[in-house]
């Protein structure tokens, strides 16, 4: 597909619709985790892996990508994929046995709710996108807000009338478990959509290569490893509830400080930065922790699973937000080299996204960490 873009403005409305298309759901992992592990050392030890592996993944796309599109056309990062998919077929092959027959059950896949989800979600963010391009009472515009608000509705009468449903929202009556998910959604929002954004700043503001773009975000990476003591250290004195409002208010802080950072050089930025990691890895590590040990015993995976795709939501949120600010920021000015203008427009409209991320993310996360308990358990049951 080629996609023709005429303004700056749009150009960011694309990106973000394609990185909505590409926060794909992975809530099967971590399940996995939880099926494949019994000793609770083994699993956190197994669930850290994950997280290095995915953060060094993080760190590493953007500089080997960069080094690839010094040497080659674009098209080349699609077969990417293909060695990362051949590992991954013979990992499953290998690492993972078979299930026992009797620990299977014989429930049909959800195909209508599987269905309403993506319909959903596809047409909020393109809400968002149409807004921005053809303008918030457009008849197009109008229509994927109707389709968004049907399948919405949609969506929750299935799963409660379904006798096998893809989820049991009834789970969400407890108030840990819908706590936990909306701390960990408010999380993903403000952690992807400083990304989004910073990606953007780095390589169109400052002008930056993708290779030094990626390096740039190294912050968020290496304190997202470093940080699990300090998110293990806070729950064991005070408490989930207590310590996950800390991380919320750091967490909208930082958002609120990058805000005022963006226009004052990298340093600023990079300040900014490691203080979000920090909240969102007390966030993440806690919100996990609470929300599994919160689900009945013989549903931890699907906790597991709940926890994950929360944070997926979040991600696809995040970008659309930020996305659509920047947008409507930049709806005038012409791609290509960026001249003072339109960086300045474009400083404006980062700043917005951010103050909005704060205000969002700080409701979000703030009202998530008030319905966990005063557990001060650092692994999952």
């Amino acid at each position: 597909m080629v996609l023709f873009v005429t303004t700056a403005g749009q150009l960011i409305a694309v990106r973000a619709a394609l990185g909505i298309a590409a926060a794909g759901m992975a809530p099967v992992t971590m399940s996995l985790v939880y099926r494949l592990f019994d000793d609770e050392r083994l699993r956190m030890r197994a669930i850290t892996l994950m997280i290095v592996v995915g953060m060094s993944g993080f760190a590493l796309g953007p500089i080997l990508a960069g080094s690839m599109l010094s040497q080659l056309a674009w098209h080349w990062l699609l077969a990417v994929n293909l060695p990362v998919a051949a590992i991954a077929v013979l990992g499953v092959r290998i690492g993972i046995p078979a299930d026992a027959p009797g620990d299977l059950h014989d429930a049909p896949l959800d195909a209508p709710g599987a269905v309403l989800t993506m319909l959903m979600m596809g047409s909020t963010a393109y809400v968002l996108t149409s807004g921005v391009e053809h303008g918030w009472t457009a008849p197009l515009t109008l229509l994927a807000a109707l389709v968004a608000v049907a399948s919405t509705a949609g969506f929750v009468r299935r799963e409660r009338t379904a006798e096998h449903p893809m989820l049991d929202l009834t789970l969400l009556a407890n108030r840990t478990i819908r706590g936990a998910a909306l701390a960990q959604l408010g999380g993903s929002v403000a952690m992807i959509g400083a990304i989004f954004a910073l990606t953007l700043h780095f390589q169109d503001a400052y002008g930056w290569s993708p290779m030094r773009a990626g390096l740039a975000n190294l912050p968020f990476v290496v304190t997202m490893l470093l940080a699990t003591p300090v998110a293990e250290q806070l729950a064991a004195r005070l408490g989930h509830r207590i310590a996950t409002l800390v991380a919320a208010a750091t967490l909208t802080v930082s958002l609120a400080g990058m805000a005022w950072a963006v226009p004052h050089g990298y340093a600023a930025i990079a300040a900014a930065m490691v203080g979000m990691t920090i909240g969102l890895r007390t966030i993440m590590t806690i919100c996990a922790i609470a929300l599994v040990d919160a689900m009945p015993v013989n549903r931890t995976s699907v906790g597991a699973a709940l926890n994950d795709t929360a944070q997926e939501v979040g991600t696809s949120v995040g970008i659309a937000v930020v996305g659509t600010v920047l947008a409507a920021a930049l709806g005038t000015a012409g791609v290509g080299a960026w001249d003072s203008a339109t960086i300045a427009a474009f400083l404006h409209g980062e700043r917005l996204a951010f103050v909005l991320l704060a205000v969002i993310v700080g409701l979000v996360a703030a009202y998530g960490a008030n319905a966990l308990t005063d557990s001060r358990s650092i692994e999952e049951n």
